[in-house]
């Protein structure tokens, strides 16, 4: 979080992030072009141009296959949330290598005759589906998604619109499908790459049923609401300290109860930003950090640090013995919350 908008807020985290994801997609291409130009020698070489067409295809590819992983194996697993912080890189990383894609296939398959590049690439030998087209779909989809990334474009849009333009990105990976199916692979006699596209969608399917059904068990199994609206968590001793208990309560948001030192705190488990699950993050400087995008709230009150003016609910805690208690009734976001305390040991001995 920063008091103005940049273009990127770098960080340490981000450097890294970028430089391995740099590096591997440098790799990728060289090797793929590499490799390439050796298995296919004079008189049967393929044009470097093809070859960087098709490296830079398929790059674009895995990385759209890997952006739509992150969502749920982060579900699945918080390992992968170092991932997920930092999606919106990945995404435009995608966006420019699916440009230069397109870019080469313009200029080698459209850029020596008469006719405009677009119209004689897009129009095509009279082939249909058009795939060329499912491709363009994918492509200025990833645009729209690239272009509105970054949180000017959040705040002025509404989480809302937002979050609808960006889950284009399912659209853009049928018609990238649909490009692949009925483009490359119909001109390649090997069954390797019609292979590895069956196994990415349904690796990407069984990930986001897989995690459909884990969070659909979690809700199944919420705690029913007492009729005075408390309801038992537990041992105080069962939350890590500046850590989290996520606690999903019949007909309401989750909550995530944080222990900071001897207090607990309890706020809604929903990210305002982005929707991030703030119980699978933590306190840091005094602060409920989002484990998504790094958006901060104060724990006693739900507000995010000045300048900032977002806030989540909160909810009230009591301790009785060495049990922590929850009000399921959220209070209006940003109101303040009493803490409750842990029992000190003079507390327990007197219990």
């Amino acid at each position: 979080m920063t008091h103005a908008y940049r273009w990127v807020q770098w960080n340490h985290h981000k450097r890294v992030y970028d430089a391995v994801l740099a590096t591997v997609i440098a790799a990728y291409i060289a090797g793929f072009i590499g490799i390439g130009l050796a298995l296919n020698p004079s008189p049967n070489e393929i044009s470097p141009p093809i070859l960087a067409m098709r490296a830079l295809g398929t790059a674009a590819a895995v990385l759209l296959h890997l952006i739509l992983a992150i969502g749920p194996l982060a579900r699945l697993t918080p390992r992968m949330a170092p991932l997920l912080y930092n999606r919106r890189h990945l995404g435009v990383v995608c966006f420019i290598t699916a440009l230069l894609h397109a870019t080469i296939a313009l200029g080698f398959y459209g850029g020596f005759g008469i006719v405009n590049p677009f119209s004689a690439v897009l129009a095509g030998p009279g082939i249909r589906p058009p795939f060329e087209l499912y491709g363009l779909g994918a492509l200025l989809i990833l645009f729209v998604m690239a272009a509105t990334s970054h949180d000017f474009w959040l705040a002025t849009l509404g989480p809302a619109t937002w979050k609808f333009l960006h889950m284009l990105v399912y659209p853009a990976y049928v018609l990238l499908i649909a490009h692949i199916a009925f483009g490359a692979i119909q001109s390649e006699r090997s069954v390797l790459y019609p292979i590895l596209l069956a196994l990415g969608i349904a690796g990407l399917t069984a990930l986001h049923l897989t995690t459909g059904v884990r969070e659909r068990t979690i809700d199944r199994n919420a705690l029913p609401v007492p009729a005075d609206g408390w309801i038992d968590l537990g041992p105080c001793t069962d939350i890590p300290d500046s850590r989290a208990r996520v606690v999903c309560v019949e007909d309401e948001e989750r909550v995530a109860v944080f222990r900071h030192g001897d207090s607990l705190h309890a706020v809604t488990n929903t990210c305002p930003h982005q929707g991030g699950p703030l119980g699978e993050g933590k306190i840091v400087n005094g602060c409920i950090t989002c484990p998504w995008h790094g958006h901060q709230f104060q724990p006693t009150d739900g507000r995010s640090p000045p300048p900032y003016s977002d806030a989540v609910a909160t909810h009230e805690l009591r301790v009785e013995g060495e049990r922590v208690l929850l009000n399921t009734k959220p209070n209006p976001p940003g109101t303040p919350a009493n803490p409750a305390r842990l029992p000190t040991s003079g507390d327990a001995d007197d219990a």
